[in-house]
């Protein structure tokens, strides 16, 4: 499944107080524990990750290593009890929190701000000031 956004809901109409620019993409009953999909957020594509604990964590779908956009097809998995990502293509290891690469220093993948609202999955991607 690959979930694309064309318009988020605002945030007030599923009663949530703090709108600032968080997006819904999907619900998290859309997701699979442990699977990756893709999702398009503003022009910008998106891996989301639904976690064994229904928590949810996103970055950015492109390779940092390749330049492809297929990291929503990587293997799942955990280091010392913090979420990583394994690239399909080369199988670097990428925390899911930092965004940083456990196998390869000096890659790092762009880390998009994911929740969990009332059952919505929502995004808010991080904009350089």
């Amino acid at each position: 499944m690959t979930v694309v956004l064309h318009s988020p809901t605002p945030a007030d109409e599923i009663g949530l107080a703090d709108a600032s620019n968080w997006q819904t993409v999907c619900e998290l009953d859309d997701l699979e524990p442990e699977w990756g999909e893709a999702v398009l957020v503003d022009g910008e594509q998106v891996a989301l990750y639904r976690l064994w604990d229904d928590s949810v964590c996103a970055v950015s779908n492109q390779d940092p290593a390749t330049g492809s956009f297929v990291m929503a097809r990587g293997i799942v998995g955990s280091r010392a009890g913090r979420p990583t990502i394994a690239s399909p293509l080369h199988k670097q290891v990428y925390d899911l929190h930092s965004g940083m690469c456990l196998t390869h220093p000096g890659l790092t993948v762009p880390v998009v701000d994911a929740r969990v609202a009332g059952g919505a999955v929502q995004v808010r991607l991080r904009r350089a000031a």
